[in-house]
């Protein structure tokens, strides 16, 4: 990404176009955000003028030891071979660990970005076509359908019992219902409350609808952020203004000061890295310092003498002062430490976040999404004059077969849910359901009064619907009671 556009992205407004309009796209009728986008609501963009919106705007996608290495030359430089070999082994060591880790990491990275939608449905000269996501430009005519990912922010036009789950970019766990009624938001309106608008990587719970793309890529609210968090940091130190705006040459002295402070901090390293790389940058300037002192004063005691024996003796009063092993040991302790996360199945990044995070003393963090994975589950059922089902702990909501089912004849008022036997016995679900005519028909209401479907595809499975009705489609298949295996296939009913 260029200087130039790095500020275009910097002074974009929530809810504009790559290209502002003359208001957010939630604050103008869709009529008018057509008109100023030069799109067209019944055929769409032609194939030539999305090839040109898309060399215009972009791809709709977001952009994505010397120490050591000195330590063992010195030691092969005084043929010091065994001092060498072991420091060049920390060094080997230390790439090895940090490449494993970090390959591990790039794939899973690699996987994560495969859950987003690689195509979408958008109408180029009258017909509805699958466009490579990132080739979606804004003007494009897009139509989404349960379970589809929104590929960039849309202005609806259309919409029919269509809701949509935010909460990777707001947070709300609830699906939002979407309504038109040719409705417009005051310009201020945040983003969770424009009723108008669908957000790339949002997904779609329930309906249908169609919209204008008015957004791709970091221009989009979800691309805003991963801006945000991707940005550098000025090393510049900007001086204090006054509220009219101007500034004094004493403050302009003041931040040039601090500016300077700041590079020649950089350059020692006691003001970059993380809080253990700071710590050893300041130690090693003590013990440099503590070294030159040590050093001065031998040569003192011997009047400064340039005799060979006194410079080597100064030499080695200062050297004995730098802990030969520290870098081995925390090297080795490091990637000890990285094993016992991965054995944990830990995903790092980047190897400096284990030091960063070692110095975490308190954690501030939403729930949804970040404490919990955002999605439903149904764990006690109670069936008047049968009693309560529990569902066991599982980490898999939608995998109707992790977690035990477990069977209370007693009714919730009478169970005590404290105890560790409160779920009852543990039961086998499908045989149930065959002999048991009460729950079989609490099970047809539950799969079949349901619209969201439960599948499993590559032994992986996967849910698409309403985070409600999912999770109470997720226990009718713990009993081996699927609406789709009711409706279709060999045993339909």
């Amino acid at each position: 990404m260029g200087k130039q556009e790095d500020q275009s992205v910097a002074e974009h407004v929530s809810g504009q176009s790559n290209k502002p309009m003359t208001a957010p796209a939630h604050a103008l009728p869709y009529e008018q955000v057509a008109q100023e986008l030069g799109a067209n609501t019944q055929d769409g963009l032609s194939h030539d003028d999305a090839k040109k919106r898309l060399e215009d705007y972009g791809r709709n996608e977001f952009g994505d030891a010397k120490v050591l290495i000195l330590a063992m030359a010195a030691s092969f430089g005084i043929q010091s071979w065994i001092e060498g070999a072991v420091v060049g082994a920390v060094i080997i060591l230390n790439i090895g660990v940090g490449f494993v880790q970090e390959y591990k990491a790039a794939k899973t990275m690699d996987s994560l970005r495969s859950l987003s939608s690689p195509t979408a449905q958008a109408v180029r000269s009258g017909n509805n076509e699958t466009v490579v996501t990132a080739e979606i430009v804004p003007g494009d005519l897009v139509e989404l359908k349960t379970g589809d990912t929104i590929p960039a922010d849309v202005r609806l036009i259309e919409a029919v019992n269509f809701e949509t789950n935010e909460a990777l970019l707001t947070g709300e766990s609830l699906p939002v219902r979407k309504e038109i009624n040719n409705s417009t938001f005051s310009a201020e309106t945040g983003p969770g409350d424009r009723l108008n608008i669908a957000y790339s990587s949002s997904t779609v719970t329930k309906g249908r609808a169609r919209g204008i793309v008015f957004a791709t890529g970091l221009y989009t609210e979800i691309g805003q952020i991963a801006a945000a968090l991707r940005g550098k940091n000025s090393r510049r130190r900007e001086p204090k203004r006054r509220e009219d705006g101007t500034t004094s040459f004493g403050r302009h002295l003041q931040a040039w000061s601090l500016t300077g402070t700041d590079a020649i901090g950089r350059f020692l390293g006691v003001n970059v890295g993380t809080p253990l790389q700071r710590k050893l940058s300041k130690l090693a300037l003590l013990l440099l310092g503590t070294a030159i002192v040590c050093a001065i004063i031998v040569l003192g005691a011997n009047k400064f003498s340039s005799e060979q024996q006194v410079v080597i003796y100064a030499v080695a009063t200062g050297v004995s002062m730098i802990p030969a092993s520290l870098i081995v040991v925390l090297t080795i302790t490091m990637a000890a430490g990285t094993k016992r996360m991965v054995e944990r199945h830990v995903i790092v990044r980047n190897l400096k976040a284990l030091e960063a995070l070692g110095a975490v003393t308190n954690i501030c963090s939403d729930k949804t999404g970040t404490l919990t994975q955002g999605k439903m589950i149904v764990r006690k059922a109670w069936i008047p004059g049968r009693g309560t089902y529990s569902v066991g702990t599982t980490n898999q909501p939608v995998n109707p077969t992790d977690g035990e089912i477990s069977f209370n004849s007693s009714q919730p008022k009478d169970i005590d849910f404290q105890s560790t036997d409160s779920a009852g016995d543990v039961i086998q679900g499908a045989e149930l359901a065959k002999s048991d005519t009460t729950l079989r028909d609490y099970l047809n209401v539950a799969s079949l009064a349901n619209l969201a479907s439960v599948t499993e595809v590559e032994n992986e499975w996967h849910a698409r619907g309403d985070p409600t009705e999912i999770a109470i489609q997720v226990f009718a298949s713990r009993f081996d009671w699927n609406r789709l295996r009711l409706s279709t296939g060999p045993d339909a009913q």
